[in-house]
């Protein structure tokens, strides 16, 4: 069976991470979710930069548009508004068959106000009715105002992808945030069922990050240690919402029909070559998750990947690597905080390079 259809009846879903005029009009998104059972889009501005600056199908519009007197922003708005329409649309059908929990694409609000609540509570609801299309996911980053802003658009009622976290305390607090929230929607007369919030946790760059350290400490115990961060990261963070979302805390909102708030494994495309280029999706197989891949990685795994149950295995040497890591001195929760900032300016770079096309 192909394994990305395997992994679906699994309970995970598999998501693209890109998104591009050339996939959705010569039909490749089409056949991925038909033939590969994906059913899920997630984007972001350095997927928009690549799409517009390579794909043909935007010189017209683009064209159109630098003729129209709109700012930059809005011209890419009006771009690429168009491209998450025609995704949403072709992956409404896996909405309506899982009845709300699957099939949504997500566009990320500008990195531009990653640390500003109210302007991005404002952009978000503008970009929400704007799209107008219920699967939906605004992504929003996991900053501080982030946060805050989260949990404001949860209790209006908003569907949220939330993004750029690297670390346990970044899982904890965006779940509190959104069960805070969540509550408030309730409370208000908000019907829970029509709400789908995710948060993505980004496994890539963290290897990338504590295998620097581990190298430059230079002993063979820290050497070992290399490539297993990422993936101890995910397990731990599964099993933290397992406690949570089928635990006391959750009960009362269930009964209500809210949903968890699923994990997605993000940057989950390989960086070092030296590592499997599906490190970070044989071992992160589980239900009541999301794994968002590049087109590379997701062909790697049509290939020659395994689809098992395997979230849920090895736990205890996810414990034994973070323990290990903290005797040697190593702060994952500061390196979380470090990655943030880092995604923040990438994303912004890439925003950047982005308007400078239109």
């Amino acid at each position: 069976m192909n394994p990305l259809l395997e992994a679906k009846r699994l309970g995970q879903s598999i998501w693209l991470d890109n998104l591009s005029r050339t996939l959705l009009q010569e039909g490749g998104l089409k056949q991925l979710i038909e033939q590969d059972g994906v059913s899920g889009v997630t984007s972001n501005p350095s997927i928009f930069h690549k799409a517009v600056s390579e794909s043909p199908y935007y010189r017209g519009d683009l064209a159109r548009l630098k003729a129209s007197g709109l700012e930059p922003e809005q011209r890419y708005e009006s771009l690429v508004i168009a491209d998450i329409q025609a995704a949403c649309d072709l992956l409404r059908p896996a909405y309506a068959t899982s009845q709300g929990d699957d099939g949504y694409v997500s566009l990320e609000v500008s990195p531009r106000l990653a640390n500003d609540e109210s302007a991005t509570v404002a952009a978000v609801t503008r970009l929400y009715s704007v799209v107008h299309r219920v699967n939906l996911l605004i992504k929003v980053p996991a900053t501080a105002a982030g946060i805050r802003a989260f949990e404001h658009l949860v209790a209006s009622g908003i569907n949220v992808n939330v993004t750029l976290m690297f670390s346990l305390h970044h899982v904890m607090e965006i779940a509190q945030a959104y069960i805070r929230g969540l509550r408030r929607w309730i409370g208000s007369g908000g019907d829970p069922r029509r709400l789908k919030v995710v948060a993505s946790v980004f496994l890539s760059r963290v290897d990338t990050l504590v295998d620097k350290q581990l190298e430059s400490l230079g002993a063979r115990q820290a050497l070992e240690l290399r490539g297993k961060t990422g993936v101890s990261l995910a397990k731990l963070a599964y099993q933290r919402y397992q406690d949570l979302f089928h635990g006391s805390a959750f009960t009362d909102l269930a009964r209500a029909g809210a949903r968890p708030q699923y994990l997605l494994w993000g940057s989950t495309g390989t960086k070092n070559p030296n590592y499997s280029d599906v490190l970070y999706v044989e071992p992160l197989i589980g239900p009541e998750t999301i794994n968002t891949l590049p087109d590379a990685t997701l062909a790697a795994f049509r290939d020659h990947g395994q689809a098992r149950l395997t979230l849920e295995q090895d736990v205890k040497a996810a414990q034994n690597q973070f323990l290990a890591l903290e005797k040697l001195g190593i702060d994952l929760r500061a390196a979380g905080e470090t990655l943030q900032r880092e995604g923040v300016v990438l994303f912004d770079q890439a925003y950047t390079k982005l308007l400078g096309l239109m």
